[in-house]
């Protein structure tokens, strides 16, 4: 089976990619600029540069290798950068969405689109794939927006929907938990904030169960996330308190005390009953994740 592959050389797309292989899949990993994945060793693995938001370049890769599936993994996700810069977020989520799932009609090609918990307002916390979206900004906006386009695609389709992805970094993209580790080796003060809720997702897991989607072939929306729920100060002291640093310097700030471009859903987290039933996703704990992120 050939799976295209969107945001190679991004966080998850290491790891999935990596899964992929091993799992002897023919990758065609794709992303802006050169390949910085170290697997051109794999007969099964070619890298291909393409700007998604091109949809000449998109029709051309499409039309040199027809893949079997899709994973449109590659997005603007930070929701700061969103926000200020609506015309290029539009562009990057949503009509760039569009354009890869025109492409994949042409091949019946099985689509898996990467989502989040950003969709939601966070008023309730703890959502069924069925619960109604409500974004507070816009990043949130540009991901619903491409949701809709995938749930109007006339061939099998999926949506994996995520939060707050840690783990090991790879090709050089930190998250909250190599941030702290940074931040306190230097005996530098952070804040992070207390008053978000979240049920953050160990990457590895979140590739596995794409993977799971993709051998299934599972259709449907799927909350894919770990079980523990945390805020991420809470995440912060137990990394701080894993590594042997100094937690004192983490400082408990509230969404109130920054000063952010674009709103945070105040409770999200998931429930993964769905994704336990149906893909037999079964994650680690945040515990450890948090020593397989350091080991």
């Amino acid at each position: 089976m050939k799976i295209l592959v969107t945001g190679a050389n991004g966080f998850l797309g290491y790891y999935l990619i990596e899964k992929l292989l091993q799992d002897n899949y023919t990758v065609i990993a794709t992303g802006k600029g050169e390949c910085r994945l170290p697997f051109h060793n794999y007969d099964n693995f070619t890298y291909c540069e393409m700007d998604f938001t091109d949809p000449f370049r998109v029709h051309d890769v499409f039309a040199k290798y027809a893949p079997d599936t899709v994973v449109h993994a590659g997005a603007m996700s930070k929701p700061d950068d969103c926000e200020q810069n609506q015309w290029q977020a539009y562009r990057e989520n949503t009509e760039a969405a569009v354009t890869l799932l025109i492409n994949a009609e042409e091949y019946k090609s099985f689509f898996i689109f990467i989502s989040t918990d950003f969709i939601f307002d966070g008023e309730k916390g703890m959502y069924k794939e069925e619960d109604k979206p409500g974004p507070l900004n816009f990043y949130g906006k540009t991901k619903l927006e491409a949701e809709e386009a995938v749930q109007e695609y006339v061939y099998d389709w999926a949506i994996v929907r995520t939060i707050l992805v840690y783990g090991k970094p790879r090709a050089g993209k930190g998250n909250l938990l190599s941030i702290v580790k940074e931040k306190l080796e230097k005996g530098e003060r952070y804040n992070v904030v207390d008053d978000q809720v979240r049920t953050p997702t160990y990457v590895e897991d979140l590739a596995l169960g794409i993977i799971a989607v993709i051998k299934k072939r599972a259709k449907g929306i799927y909350h894919i996330s770990g079980e523990d729920v945390l805020t991420p100060y809470q995440m912060a002291v137990k990394t701080a308190e894993y590594l042997g640093l100094n937690s004192s310097l983490i400082n408990k700030v509230t969404a109130k005390d920054f000063s952010q471009p674009a709103k945070r859903p105040p409770k999200t987290g998931f429930v993964i009953d769905k994704a336990k039933k149906i893909l037999r996703y079964n994650p680690v704990s945040f515990d450890e994740g948090l020593k397989k992120t350091f080991e």
